[in-house]
């Protein structure tokens, strides 16, 4: 029995199913394979798998039409597979709501290590650490993924979370991308620090409306914070 969680493979290539399972095996991980994008589904709510591993370009349903529809029920963590380098694909996929991204050829070490690093999905956190902090009509708690904005709740992805709950835990603070790539994502993070700039400005349309007593203030050049407002 795999001690390390289950994948969910979604590609049309059959090498990149044997090459990735190979690696996940020697890991302890199990693995699940779908071929296309309605198996891919199908496969994601009957096996409830910890992560998923799915390709862009697939028969029937593409990568982005199936995230887009997981992102719709679940947070299920999503690493994303494609063939194209192109900037606009990495960055449409990270606004659906995927956590990362791999770009082929690429080695199947890599893609153990960014499952290993998207799986850490939690923050370490400290005895004195509070899981949910509490800002003039928000409400983030860490514990539960859980996000409120007057005391309605707002649909986030876990890394969305994350970002936001790292900057108001340390209000004032000022963090670069570099700083919140290494808290949220971990050292082993091959992805591009832009990734931050993607989290923080989908974070801020969420909670865009009323005027609240804190912002997240992006400083010019350097990085971004959480400033409580007098």
């Amino acid at each position: 029995m795999s001690t390390a969680g289950h994948i969910l493979i979604c590609d049309d290539q059959l090498i990149i199913h044997e090459t990735i399972a190979a690696y996940l095996k020697a890991e302890g991980f199990t693995y699940g394979s779908a071929y296309d994008g309605e198996e891919a589904l199908q496969k994601a709510y009957e096996t409830a798998p910890d992560l998923i591993i799915l390709d862009l370009m697939m028969p029937k349903l593409s990568g982005m039409e199936v995230c887009r529809t997981l992102r719709k029920t679940t947070d299920v963590p999503i690493i994303m597979l494609t063939a194209k380098g192109e900037e606009i694909d990495k960055i449409l996929g990270l606004e659906l709501g995927a956590d990362d991204y791999i770009v082929k050829p690429f080695s199947p070490r890599e893609v153990v290590a960014r499952v290993k690093t998207v799986l850490r999905r939690k923050l370490p956190q400290s005895k004195d650490t509070e899981p949910i902090l509490k800002y003039d009509g928000l409400e983030i708690n860490i514990s539960s993924y859980e996000l409120r904005l007057n005391g309605t709740p707002v649909s986030c992805t876990p890394k969305e979370v994350e970002v936001l709950y790292l900057l108001a835990a340390h209000p004032g603070q000022v963090f670069n991308r570099e700083q919140i790539i290494q808290n949220v994502w971990g050292s082993d993070y091959f992805g591009d620090t832009r990734s931050v700039d993607t989290q923080i400005k989908r974070i801020r349309q969420k909670l865009a409306g009323e005027k609240m007593k804190w912002s997240i203030k992006s400083i010019y050049g350097v990085g971004y914070k959480f400033e409580v407002l007098s």
